[in-house]
C-alpha cells in the first residue's frame, strides 16, 4: 500500500507530520510538500518557471520532497516524478483550519485532493477546525480511519472525500456525517497599513459567516454542532439545472 501525503501549511507544518505518523502504521508513505506555505492558493499550478524538489531532512533523517510550488504542483509531480511505484491514495492535510462552504475553492488543501482525483487516484482532504496551535493526533486517527475505509470500499475515483474535524475532545465529538457543501464564505476586509518608508499596503482578513439561514445540513452547520463533517466533491461546476433556460436565451438572442 502507497499513500502520497500532501498539504498547503509546507512540508514541516505539525498537521502533515501527524498524518505521517498515523498513516504509515498501514502504508508506505511519501510526502511531497510545499517548502513553504501556499495556504489558499487554490487550483494554481506552475507553468512559466522551473520547479524546483529538493529532497528535506528532519532531525537528520528523510522526510520528503519539499517543492517551490502549490499544492497541486506537488501532487502532479509526486504522482508522475517522485513515486517509485503506483499510488493507492493521495492524502492532503491535516490543513489548520477548517475548509467549508466557499472556502472549498480557495483552499490549496482540497485542491491537492482534487489534484490527485482528477489524476485517477482516490483522494482525501482533511482539515482541523482551528487557526490555533492543536493536537492533531485525533484528526490523524479519523484520517487513518477514512483511508483504511477507502481502501475496503473503494474506488473512490470521481471525488474527493473532504474531511472536517471538530477542534474538540475526543469524549465531546457528536458522531461522523456525510453532508453537503454549505454557502458559507469569509466576511472579508482590508486592514489599511503603513509600512517604515511611509508605503500603503493591505492585509486581507476575514471569518466565516453565512448571509441569512444556514441550511443545517450543511459542512459548516454540522461542524459547529460537534460532528465530523465529510462531503464528497467533484471538479465540475457546471450548472446542469442551468443548462436549457440559458440555452434558450442563448439561441433566441444570438444569430449565427
Amino acid at each position: 500500500m502507497r499513500y502520497l501525503l500532501t498539504n498547503d501549511d509546507g512540508i514541516y507544518a505539525k498537521g502533515l507530520s501527524a498524518l505521517y505518523e498515523e498513516l504509515s502504521q498501514d502504508a508506505e508513505c511519501l510526502i511531497v510538500a510545499p517548502e513553504v506555505e501556499q495556504s489558499a492558493v487554490g487550483h494554481a499550478i506552475t507553468v512559466f518557471r522551473p520547479l524546483m524538489v529538493r529532497r528535506a531532512d528532519k532531525n537528520g533523517r528523510f522526510l520528503g520532497y519539499a517543492v517551490a510550488g502549490t499544492p497541486a504542483d506537488c501532487v502532479k509531480i509526486g504522482l508522475r516524478e517522485l513515486s517509485e511505484g503506483p499510488v493507492d491514495l493521495v492524502i492532503s492535510g491535516i490543513n489548520r483550519g477548517a475548509n467549508v462552504g466557499i472556502n472549498v475553492l480557495y483552499s490549496g488543501t482540497v485542491s491537492a485532493a482534487t489534484e490527485g482525483v482528477i489524476l485517477g487516484v482516490p483522494s482525501l482532504a482533511i482539515s482541523l477546525d482551528t487557526h490555533h496551535q492543536a493536537d492533531y493526533a485525533f484528526a490523524a486517527r479519523i484520517a487513518r480511519k477514512m483511508a483504511a475505509f477507502m481502501i475496503k470500499h473503494g474506488p473512490f475515483t470521481n471525488c474527493v472525500l473532504n474531511v472536517n474535524v471538530p477542534n474538540l475532545p475526543e469524549n465531546d465529538i457528536k458522531g461522523i456525517v456525510v453532508v453537503k457543501q454549505g454557502q458559507g464564505r469569509l466576511t472579508e476586509n482590508f486592514d489599511k497599513r503603513t509600512d517604515p518608508r511611509d508605503n500603503i499596503y493591505y492585509w486581507l482578513t476575514g471569518e466565516m459567516h453565512c448571509a441569512g439561514p444556514e441550511d443545517p445540513d450543511s459542512d459548516a452547520a454540522a461542524l459547529r454542532r460537534g460532528m465530523i463533517t465529510v462531503t464528497p466533491l467533484y471538479y465540475d461546476l457546471t450548472r446542469y439545472d442551468a443548462l436549457a433556460a440559458l440555452n434558450e436565451k442563448i439561441t433566441k438572442n444570438f444569430k449565427y
